[in-house]
């Protein structure tokens, strides 16, 4: 076992006791002091040693481990890993999959500045209880075997009453039931397309499509998006060069941007989808957290020519992976076989829970609520980024993201990684960026970012660039 002499912290530091601890012992290991196969010591013995708790020693090693510096193995340790290297613990590639699976570790940052979801208190956790225990004994019972593969049929009429309050006619059996939208973006790309087909998508737009799409066997042409919607000229010529069969937009508080398309916009873009025979996947899962009146491009289209794609993550909770697709029946009848085909149904119990929520008198006074907090947010949250020296690209209407970036140009990636070190996650635009290009912006999302210590580092950095 390795001896290693206490490691001194202070608490004073900006830096956490974990990246304290973590870059000491990662500096041993580099130099050689502690050597490749020695076994670490004791998270009990390394917390006393240290005098700090078991679970800052845990979080510390996992640490190490995600770095690839150790190695668990299981109740015997962690034992060094790898020879000494120059790159110091906390530097990372900060790309899509990072994002995608460091923001939900346990040892992740403690400021999410950058994720993609709402904070445990807007989550709707007091009615997911009322409905759980609202479930009588045998009905749960039901609820644990399969469901009907279009899913659950109430939810999926309560979806069409939602869907015609904002204009936009269909029948239930228009529409299927998904493990979130995530799985209804896959369905519907996977039955409207071959391998090898290009899809159109949005430059910057959402990061986890991209990987998705390529896993799919599938080229990814973009189109840029601007303040008001896809460019209508270049979703023009990306036809002409490349004949795609389906674009994917997002019409209501764009992910990253925090923009909605206008009506003007919208209508250019089915113009030319119609000219082109293009069918277009509207990605509109904020939908519930627009602003009074904003129309959608399903509105003005119809799901002849638009699959409109929905999720109760944002307005309930993510964990009940709950999400539908919306479309013309041959379509849907499409989606269906080919979700029988990979997950065979969704969760009758999660939906039964949506279902209960949705039914009840609670959930419109809820949403109305959740816009007002932030509409609040994002005033509060763009008026300190400003005043810390950043710059919006757009002041945002409602929703969860801002969009923002310093007065001078950066080394983004080194910023992210920097602020890793002060337990701050940053999402930095190339991530949102089908090929990774290099982007000098930052998505912040509005109900995590409202923190003295992120404004302090972006104030900080921002001095160092004058």
């Amino acid at each position: 076992m390795a001896h290693l002499p206490p490691v001194q912290t202070d608490r004073a530091s900006p830096i956490p006791l974990v990246g304290q601890i973590g870059e000491d012992i990662a500096q041993r290991i580099r130099t050689g002091v502690i050597r490749r196969g020695e076994r670490l010591p004791s998270i009990r013995r390394m917390a006393r040693d240290c005098g700090v708790s078991t679970l800052t020693i845990a979080n510390t090693y996992l640490r190490l481990a995600a770095a690839g510096l150790v190695e668990s193995r299981g109740t015997r340790g962690y034992f060094v890993t790898t020879p000494p290297r120059t790159a110091p613990l906390i530097q990372r590639s900060i790309d899509s999959m990072w994002l995608l699976q460091h923001a939900y570790e346990d040892e992740a940052p403690v400021i999410k500045a950058g994720c993609g979801w709402l904070p445990p208190d807007m989550l709707f956790a007091s009615a997911t209880r009322r409905a759980l225990a609202a479930i009588p004994a045998a009905r749960l019972t039901a609820m644990l075997e399969y469901g009907n593969p279009y899913g659950h049929a109430g939810l999926r009429h309560n979806i069409r009453q939602m869907l015609a309050r904002r204009d936009v006619a269909c029948e239930d059996s228009n529409i299927i039931m998904t493990h979130g939208a995530s799985q209804a973006l896959e369905l519907a790309v996977r039955c409207l397309s071959t391998r090898g087909d290009t899809i159109l998508v949005e430059d910057p737009g959402y990061c986890n499509l991209y990987p998705a799409l390529q896993a799919l066997g599938l080229q990814i042409a973009s189109v840029p998006r601007l303040p008001d919607g896809p460019c209508p000229h270049e979703l023009e010529r990306m036809l002409r060069q490349h004949r795609p069969r389906l674009f994917i937009t997002t019409s209501i508080l764009h992910n990253p941007t925090g923009t909605c398309s206008t009506t003007q916009n919208m209508r250019q873009i089915l113009r030319i989808a119609r000219q082109h025979d293009l069918t277009i996947i509207e990605d509109d899962i904020f939908l519930d957290l627009a602003p009074q009146g904003q129309q959608t491009l399903s509105q003005l289209g119809g799901l002849e020519q638009v699959i409109h794609i929905g999720s109760f993550s944002k307005t309930i909770g993510p964990g009940l992976r709950v999400g539908y697709v919306a479309c013309a029946a041959p379509t849907a009848q499409r989606i269906l076989r080919q979700k029988m085909a990979s997950n065979l149904t969704t969760a009758p119990l999660n939906e039964e829970i949506v279902h209960t929520i949705v039914s009840s008198g609670l959930y419109r006074p809820h949403l109305a609520n959740l816009r007002e907090n932030l509409t609040r947010a994002q005033t509060q949250v763009c008026a300190r980024l400003e005043q810390a020296g950043m710059r919006l690209y757009f002041h945002p209407l409602g929703g969860m993201f801002a969009w923002a970036r310093f007065g001078h140009d950066m080394d983004v990636r080194a910023l992210a990684e920097r602020a890793c070190q002060h337990d701050i996650m940053l999402a930095p635009g190339h991530l949102f960026r089908p090929g990774s290009q290099p982007s000098q912006w930052f998505r912040f999302n509005v109900t995590h970012a409202d923190d003295r210590r992120l404004f302090a580092f972006i104030k900080n950095t921002a001095r160092r660039m004058e």
